[in-house]
């Protein structure tokens, strides 16, 4: 692989129907307020994840694409994935995918939200050796809370 830059930050922009909503979202969801809030867009500014993130308000211009999948934020553990998904039920956030244990593709233990325009947002942990050796045989999700049970039951 040839490197071509030697990357300081990450640089994400997305647009939003309601700033002011996706703002309360991601001030909770990355633990911090934006740097930058104007009438037109919020900046949000993590140094220690190298993170520069902008939401943007939407102008209904057309884009050149449209492509964004889904956002991820990476946690410590398994515990952090439950603790997100329960921060979001406490804050009435639509969750998508309550907490589990993915064994497909990538292992890990995920939790999909939706933010104020309709995003996907998945919080995730990778799984540890040890919990890579409790992998069932048919490789089915592990829900991580009673609540995701009974949401998929």
């Amino acid at each position: 692989m040839t490197q071509f830059l030697q990357p300081a930050e990450f640089h994400l922009s997305i647009r939003s129907q309601d700033l002011p909503a996706s703002v309360a979202f991601y001030s909770s969801l990355l633990g911090a307020a934006p740097k930058e809030w104007t009438h037109r867009y919020a900046i949000f500014h993590r140094p220690e994840l190298q993170l520069n993130f902008v939401i943007l308000v939407d102008d209904g211009l057309s884009l050149h694409q449209d492509t964004l999948y889904h956002l991820g934020i990476g946690v410590a553990d398994r515990a952090a994935v439950i603790a997100a998904e329960h921060h979001a039920r406490g804050l009435g956030w639509p969750i998508v995918k309550p907490a589990r244990t993915t064994w497909r593709g990538t292992p890990l233990h995920e939790l999909w939200l939706q933010d104020p325009d309709g995003n996907a947002i998945e919080i995730y942990a990778r799984l540890s050796p040890a919990e890579l050796a409790q992998m069932p045989a048919d490789q089915a999700p592990v829900f991580l809370t009673e609540a995701g049970q009974v949401e998929e039951a």
